[in-house]
């Protein structure tokens, strides 16, 4: 299909600068160049085909040329309640399988005799970003505070 994806959460209008950091990826580490094409998702089963216009230091402002088509997909309406085990690694592990195969909601919660009373949400965050782009995957799924 494609073989990068990139995250834009408000990408709505024709040209729209990319966030800093998906602006870094693909400029320094994918060495994409002015008139390159590019696929973006807003997470929202949204998928849209994008030329480069403009590469300025760490920023990147690009066209969108189209809105791909996807078909038939739908987000599988699926909601997760997990307990944060001990190994982070783990609960990372499971951001990442459950991202993939397309769960649409995430709920850590902590039980009576859970061990891990606090998660870094924002570093789930980004786990659930990446893997959603690494599957080639148009939604990105809710992930909840702690309850």
């Amino acid at each position: 299909m494609f073989m990068q994806l990139f995250f834009d959460p408000e990408i709505t209008s024709l040209s729209t600068q990319l966030p800093s950091d998906e602006a870094k990826h693909c400029i320094r580490v994918l060495r994409k160049k002015i008139d390159d094409c590019i696929h973006i998702t807003n997470g929202n089963g949204d998928l849209f085909l994008a030329k480069i216009v403009l590469i300025n230091g760490s920023t990147c402002l690009i066209n969108v040329l189209e809105k791909v088509d996807l078909g038939n997909s739908t987000q599988s309406g699926l909601h997760i309640a997990i307990a944060p085990t001990k190994n982070t690694n783990r609960l990372e592990w499971f951001l990442e399988k459950a991202t993939e195969i397309g769960i649409a909601e995430v709920t850590p919660i902590i039980c009576n005799h859970s061990e891990r009373k606090t998660i870094k949400l924002d570093r789930l965050k980004k786990v659930v970003m990446s893997a959603m782009k690494q599957s080639q995957n148009s939604y990105l799924p809710k992930l909840n505070d702690l309850i």
